[in-house]
């Protein structure tokens, strides 16, 4: 049986931090993704190439959203079960 890939690390900086100090920033993206933050909002993903295109599977067909955040290394375990949002949404009335 084939050992699982561990999760890599995920950084984060803010984008002062980027803009000041992108030799760290590029040393993180080495071990795994970055996040680049915005008033302390995750806004932008930083990661090394190879990684990028083994996620985007070149020439393979397209995946779904979550199938590609299943396949993120650092989101193993993790369980999103949306609550229903009842009454908020009403149907359309399309016999006008």
């Amino acid at each position: 049986m084939a050992a699982q890939p561990q999760p890599q690390p995920v950084a984060t900086f803010s984008s002062r931090e980027f803009a000041h100090d992108l030799a760290n920033v590029k040393r993180a993206a080495q071990k795994g993704p970055v996040f680049i933050t915005d008033r302390g909002r995750p806004t932008y993903a930083l990661m090394k190439i190879e990684d990028f295109r083994r996620l985007s599977n070149s020439g393979a067909p397209p995946q779904s959203l979550l199938d590609v955040m299943d396949s993120l290394p650092a989101t193993g375990g993790i369980e999103f079960e949306p609550t229903r949002l009842e009454g908020v949404v009403n149907p359309a009335d399309l016999d006008d």
